[in-house]
Order: structure tokens, then C-alpha cells, then sequence
């Protein structure tokens, strides 16, 4: 059984469903987080035709794209395009160096989000905040003491 400490080319990367709203998710994401577009495929750019047991996709929503964030990988996509993205269950954690870069980058997050919890000293951090962005993705933006790297 193979282990990732023991496979150093194993990868884990988020890979979220827009459902039709993820060209504004990119945008948002390269204003509010400095994020890259590394790759984009459109569904009319595909090189299979389109599944006949899936619901038709409009060809110039987001088949996959690939956002750089960092040293971090984002992948993205407008899925089925049913307008019901649904982000339950997980947080996305941006760990920066400094207070400063983290209300630098809270503060996009929350332009037309809902805040959980304002940017504060804890326990664990010198600053900690919640928020649900305007597309439903949960953040957790954190300064990373020496005791977490």
C-alpha cells in the first residue's frame, strides 16, 4: 500500500463546481487573491463529443481550468451549469506570513460574502478569520506561527 510519505508525487488539489458561474469565480479569484490562470478548456473546445447521458452544456462555459494561488493549485470548473453550487463540508485555508497579508486578502473575500468570523488574534495565530465568499466557498485566512509550518 502505497502512502504520500512514501510517494512523493502524489497530489491533492481542490476542485470546485461553479455550476455556470465560474469565469466570474476566476475573475474574482485573480482581483482577490492574485490567483493565475494556468490552464482553461471551454466545453465547445473539447476533443470528445459531448456525453449524450448528460444535460447539454453551453459550449463556452468552463470545461476545467487550473488557478495557481501561491504554491497551490485550484481547479475549477462550471460543471453542469444548474446555478445551484452547493460548498458544504470543507474550508478553503489560506495560511500567509503576516497580519497585513491576511486583511489583504480577507478583506476581497468578503466584498458580497458573509463574514463567520472578522479577522482577530486566537490561540493558535495572530490573526484568524471566516468567511463564505460570494459564491458559497468557505475561507479560513490565517497568519502561520513557527509551531504550524
Amino acid at each position: 500500500m502505497s502512502t504520500t510519505k512514501n510517494n512523493p508525487t502524489t497530489k491533492l488539489n481542490a476542485y470546485l463546481f461553479f455550476d455556470g458561474r465560474c469565469e466570474e469565480a476566476i475573475e474574482f479569484y485573480r482581483r482577490a487573491l492574485g490567483a493565475e490562470v494556468i490552464m482553461l478548456m471551454r466545453f465547445k473546445d473539447s476533443p470528445e463529443p459531448p456525453n449524450p447521458d448528460c444535460p447539454p452544456v453551453p459550449g463556452d462555459k468552463i470545461m476545467h481550468a487550473r488557478l495557481q494561488i501561491g504554491n497551490n493549485a485550484v481547479l475549477v470548473s462550471d460543471g453542469r451549469c444548474t446555478g445551484k453550487p452547493n460548498f458544504q463540508g470543507f474550508s478553503l485555508a489560506l495560511s500567509v506570513k503576516t497580519e497585513a497579508e491576511a486583511d489583504r486578502l480577507f478583506a476581497p473575500l468578503a466584498e458580497g460574502g458573509q463574514v463567520q468570523m472578522p479577522l482577530t488574534k486566537t490561540f493558535f495565530s495572530p490573526r484568524f478569520g471566516m468567511v463564505i465568499d460570494r459564491f458559497g466557498v468557505m475561507w479560513m485566512v490565517l497568519v502561520e506561527t513557527a509551531s504550524q509550518k
